[in-house]
């Protein structure tokens, strides 16, 4: 009976292992960055394509609400709606499509919120971005566990970033010196914490 059971168990583990093996493969397929499709929609539609199939939110200039429908984005010529805002709450999007945003012009606020891929080079790759340098000035970095002090001490190349919040970061060791530096390279920067 012992062989039995230790052999049921062998097996769910192992299946267990290739469920999350699977996800984990699909996830990086979803982040793939197709570059001709950039080309032939331009940046913000194929920006918004590729977030709302990882299952994040955005909301366009001139709307109040957030796509969340990847059927129902809003259609019209090339380059008339610009992403103004990105909710990436509980979305599997990861560095690898991070290609995504180098063509967003527009965007004011970005939403870290339970993103498990989410991790300093993001960070640092989303702060390297020329585009939001100028027009990123409110984000929020919540309970994302692999963000460190040095992703976040790599925003501020965000040089119009005002507000910031951050939240449940377990991976922040020396917030006081962290939100420090910040501060002192963005003087308007208003950081809100949570992370006791």
């Amino acid at each position: 009976m012992g062989l039995l059971s230790r052999t049921v168990e062998s097996v769910l583990k192992q299946r267990e292992g290739s469920r999350r093996h699977f996800w984990g493969w699909l996830n990086a397929v979803f982040n793939r960055v197709d570059y001709e499709r950039i080309k032939a929609i331009g940046p913000d539609r194929a920006a918004a394509e590729w977030l709302l199939r990882c299952g994040a939110k955005v909301r366009f200039e001139g709307f109040e609400r957030w796509h969340h429908d990847y059927n129902g984005l809003p259609t019209g010529p090339l380059g008339r709606h610009k992403i103004q805002a990105i909710d990436a709450t509980e979305s599997c999007i990861m560095y690898r499509g991070f290609d995504y945003l180098d063509g967003l012009k527009y965007v004011e606020e970005i939403k870290f919120n339970k993103c498990i891929y989410i991790e300093d080079v993001c960070l640092e790759r989303l702060s390297s971005i020329e585009n939001l340098q100028a027009s990123l000035y409110m984000m929020e970095v919540v309970s994302c566990g692999n963000v460190t002090d040095k992703g976040l001490v790599a925003l501020h190349r965000l040089k119009n970033l005002e507000y910031l919040f951050l939240s449940d970061l377990p991976g922040i060791k020396d917030r006081h010196a962290t939100v420090e530096r910040l501060q002192k390279a963005l003087p308007r920067l208003d950081v809100a914490l949570d992370l006791d």
